[in-house]
């Protein structure tokens, strides 16, 4: 018994220490973005109020590849999710004017499965969604969703970090069976203002209804069934975030002579239900070299009390591309 205590005993001291090694902090430089399609914080930009922005760079190659994006404490603490299986975790530091400065004590670790183990190949680990799922007001996990190997796992928070072994959620069959990239794109949980509040929204990119607009489903107690989106013409839903009161954010991306183009829809608290078609209006459409590929939104507060939106880009680990994170807010 005493050998089979200490056995277990160095088994859980390596596992910590592994996850500690994994969990180490990496550098990440961050530059100010200040103007934004030739307006300075403060302006309008389409229907929003420019807010600022950074440009991020790191030399270690685990760092990019950004898909969804989630804040979760009143400190700006956040979490991101990349296409390679990977939680990245850090502080968003802002300047005294209430404008994003940097990203500081950024970790990076795998994604687990269920077993508590890193996800072993590319196709489990396409990671393209992420919500922060909250109790009482208080962020206590988050919520991913795959593609590829289409399916939707939830991670319990410690501290700011999330991790340990995937819990699944299950998701009808009809999306669990789409083993592609063109499946499962947005996960959003929706807050309590909302009429389906504590249901989450799950929209595709690539798959359709009879009437050829995208595909979703509301996984809920009550607000569980079928819903549908219809996009702006040649882009497509790459992630979505609720706003307190309840309406939906959904942002869209696509390109256009070899550079990336993104719209950013509002539609109402009242539209996300089961069984209906959500369209929304359409706030602010950008194209060219002020954005890259932007795929993950998050709603949140600044230091100052602004309710912000932040917008992350997904940079492919490629080299011309970059991660960027913006942030707008509504006008009052």
């Amino acid at each position: 018994m005493r050998g089979s205590r200490r056995r277990l005993l160095a088994g859980l001291l390596a596992s910590l220490a592994l996850t500690a090694a994994q969990a180490a902090e990496i550098p990440v430089q961050s530059r100010q973005i200040v103007e934004f399609q030739g307006t300075l914080p403060g302006g309008r930009v389409g229907g929003l109020v420019w807010r600022g922005g950074i440009e991020l760079d790191s030399p270690d190659d685990a760092f990019g590849g950004f898909s969804g994006l989630g804040f979760v404490s009143p400190e700006q603490h956040l979490v991101m999710v990349s296409d390679r299986g990977r939680f990245a975790s850090g502080q968003l530091v802002y300047d005294d004017a209430d404008q994003p400065l940097a990203l500081s004590g950024v970790e990076i670790e795998p994604i687990r499965n269920s077993k508590g183990e890193p996800l072993p190949n590319r196709f489990s680990s396409d990671a393209e969604a992420l919500d922060v799922i909250h109790r009482d007001g208080v962020a206590v996990g988050v919520r991913v969703g795959y593609e590829n190997l289409t399916r939707i796992a939830d991670f319990s928070l410690t501290g700011h970090r999330p991790g340990g072994p995937a819990r699944e959620v299950p998701v009808p069959g009809w999306l669990a069976d789409r083993r592609t990239n063109k499946s499962l794109e947005s996960v959003c949980i929706a807050p309590p203002a909302s009429p389906v509040a504590g249901s989450t929204l799950l929209l595709t990119e690539g798959v359709y209804d009879d009437a050829g607009d995208h595909a979703g489903w509301l996984i809920g107690n009550r607000d569980a069934g079928p819903v549908s989106y219809r996009g702006s013409s040649g882009l497509n839903p790459t992630d979505c975030a609720f706003l307190p009161n309840g309406d939906l954010l959904v942002l869209e991306r696509g390109t256009a002579m070899f550079s990336f183009m993104m719209a950013l829809i509002r539609v109402p608290a009242d539209e996300v239900r089961p069984h209906n078609l959500m369209r929304g209006e359409e706030l602010l459409r950008v194209i060219g070299g002020d954005i890259d590929n932007m795929e993950g939104i998050a709603v949140h507060e600044s230091p100052g009390g602004e309710t912000r939106v932040a917008l992350v880009s997904d940079d492919n680990f490629s080299s011309w591309q970059r991660t960027i994170l913006l942030e707008f807010a509504l006008p009052d």
